[in-house]
């Protein structure tokens, strides 16, 4: 039977941060499942890094999700990809999201959070998941890391335990690498 990769965002995702984890997934011969808060066609945009103090945003793709996060049973999927962007700011704070996050940690599967995904993390009720772990985020997304009880690295891939954290979309291949490297 095929493993299941569920990955949870919103409007307002990275285009690179959901696109390329979702097709690599496809790639690999597994089934990828996009939640949402509802199910929608997702907006999408792109930061990039041109000079600014941080990243600029413009609009990205469509993209349409496969269910909303009140259907998601978290014992089907075999992996959780968390994409980063502006999309964790606000789907944190849907009802769902605990239940559906901390099961892939109790049950010790892989879990891929890149870029400002730790702001999802931070909606667990518990830090015991990350507790002396080390992980990394974009560098604005420190203080989150820290407030998990986690060790913040300034290095942009880190894998500790079943966690796979990058720092942002320029770091997805190794990202992907080590995500796809825990599912196998």
């Amino acid at each position: 039977m095929s493993k299941k990769v569920l990955f949870i965002t919103g409007d307002a995702v990275e285009s690179l941060e959901i696109y390329y984890p979702y097709y690599r997934v496809l790639e690999e011969g597994y089934e990828a499942v996009i939640a949402s808060p509802t199910k929608k066609v997702l907006r999408t945009v792109v930061h990039d890094f041109e000079g600014w103090d941080t990243y600029t945003e413009k609009p990205g793709y469509q993209l349409e999700s496969h269910i909303a996060f009140d259907q998601v049973d978290p014992t089907e999927y075999d992996g959780l990809i968390i994409p980063g962007g502006r999309a964790p700011e606000y789907i944190r704070l849907n009802e769902n999201i605990p239940r559906i996050v901390s099961h892939f940690f109790e049950a010790n599967k892989p879990v891929g959070a890149i870029c400002h995904a730790v702001l999802v993390l931070n909606a667990l009720k518990s830090n015991q998941y990350f507790e002396g772990k080390t992980m990394t985020a974009y560098t604005a997304c420190r203080p989150d890391v820290e407030n998990l009880g986690a060790i913040y690295s300034s290095e942009t891939l880190q894998v500790d335990g079943n966690i796979v954290s990058g720092h942002a979309w320029p770091d997805l291949p190794g990202f992907m690498r080590e995500f796809l490297r825990l599912l196998k």
